[in-house]
């Protein structure tokens, strides 16, 4: 009787033991998971603040004219719409406008 109770209970020590092992490694598996979305989301907003900058950039040299001679904070070209305000186009593709005293002269060897 001692016995049978004594394998019972062994048994069942050795089941929690394992399931305890199965559940800490899919926790592990759930984090290189997590890691990885992480990684690829860094990525594809990358991507689309490139994407986003190449198309402002593109449309704004069609549409508005280019303030020669000028460039802007970050050394990137001054554009200037129909109403007359100065902007510059930022690396998420967002234009920012600029004030006068922010806009400065081109060196002469660009």
């Amino acid at each position: 009787m001692k016995t049978k109770k004594y394998l019972v209970g062994s048994l069942a020590a050795m089941a929690m033991i394992a399931s305890v092992a199965f559940t800490a490694g899919a926790q592990e598996k759930k984090t290189d998971v997590g890691k990885a979305i992480q990684k690829t989301g860094k990525a594809a907003k990358s991507v689309g603040n490139k994407t986003a900058e190449v198309a402002v950039k593109g449309t704004a040299k069609v549409v508005d004219a280019k303030y020669k001679g000028k460039i802007a904070p970050d050394g990137s070209d001054v554009y200037i719409d129909g109403k007359n305000n100065k902007y510059y186009i930022n690396s998420k593709g967002a234009k920012v406008y600029l004030k006068v005293s922010q806009i400065r002269n081109k060196p002469a060897g660009k």
